[in-house]
């Protein structure tokens, strides 16, 4: 879902830095061998810094749905924004977001709006897509864009989730552009 938004923003005409949040490893993926590890570790994004929300007029946050709320490690990382939250450099900037789970109805609504919470105290601009596109009537979620993954997560994206994507990173990118030009 990252990489089509991103992709997505830079055809809208974004400079889009893709970041991800520092994984925590499970005891699973301790034990998985060397090799994989590597792997995994060369196709993953940079993690992602406090530099790099300051630097964005815009910023489109993904997490799984975890109990109808954002992953504890992207919570973690909003957690660390404190200061710069407290020198204002986190407000008047464009957010948005994007989640998927398991199920559909698996609190994927909610972890968009549990995540908008802390965009409210950033003084954020949130920018859902809202039914601004007739595309958002098939995929039907006006706070973000939501997946479900299936039981074994590896549904691959529809086409109404890719739509979907496209518009969210064009709606935001053009806000942004207005906002930023004055």
């Amino acid at each position: 879902m990252a990489q089509r938004a991103a992709q997505a923003g830079e055809a809208a005409g974004a400079e889009v830095r893709l970041r991800q949040v520092a994984r925590q490893t499970t005891e699973g993926e301790r034990q998985a061998s060397e090799a994989q590890q590597q792997h995994a570790a060369e196709a993953d994004e940079p993690a992602v810094t406090a530099d790099d929300v300051v630097w964005a007029d815009a910023v489109l946050f993904g997490s799984p749905t975890r109990y109808g709320n954002i992953a504890g490690q992207l919570k973690t990382f909003i957690d660390s924004l404190g200061p710069q939250w407290g020198q204002g450099l986190l407000a008047d900037k464009v957010y948005a977001g994007f989640t998927a789970s398991q199920t559909l109805h698996g609190g994927q609504e909610s972890t968009l709006l549990a995540l908008y919470n802390t965009i409210h105290h950033f003084g954020g601009i949130i920018v859902s897509p809202g039914y601004t596109d007739p595309l958002k009537f098939v995929d039907g979620n006006p706070y973000g864009v939501s997946h479900a993954t299936g039981a074994n997560n590896d549904e691959p994206l529809g086409q109404a989730q890719l739509d979907a994507l496209d518009h969210l990173a064009r709606r935001v990118v053009t806000v942004a552009g207005r906002l930023t030009a004055g």
